[in-house]
């Protein structure tokens, strides 16, 4: 089953990331318009969910390689600095757990100091001010 699946899927272009936000986004809105029923905009969510389900599957099948790269360069492009800043907080959740991050108080560098240490002497790699902080 797996080979006719993986023979199936020979020449067409696959899952990215504009596929992956599709179908998360019209999932999501399917689960919402199903929380809440009734009212006409909510038939609208409903029907917009799974307009975006059929259409990530489309991609997904789709055999157009290279407008199907194209579309997904271009929302990488738009949604850069959305993914830059939740990456970059995950990275400051994990660093959290072991280093304190502090500032240079003259140039505003920012310094990362291994917790545990006890009050320690750090001196800035960029402007070469000294200052004592806890770890």
């Amino acid at each position: 089953m797996k080979e006719r699946f993986l023979r199936f899927m020979v020449g067409r272009y696959g899952i990215d990331t504009f596929a992956k936000f599709t179908i998360y986004s019209g999932m999501i809105l399917l689960i919402l318009s199903s929380l809440f029923t009734g009212h006409p905009i909510i038939r609208n969510l409903y029907m917009l969910s799974w307009l975006l389900i059929f259409y990530s599957y489309f991609r997904v099948f789709s055999r157009n390689i290279q407008k199907r790269y194209a579309e997904n360069q271009w929302f990488l492009a738009r949604t850069s600095k959305i993914r830059a800043s939740i990456q970059g907080l995950k990275s400051r959740l994990l660093q959290s757990k072991t280093h304190h991050i502090y500032r240079c108080p003259s140039c505003k560098q920012k310094i990362r100091i291994p917790k545990g240490k006890g009050k320690i002497e750090i001196r800035c790699p960029k402007c070469g001010t000294t200052f004592v902080k806890k770890s």
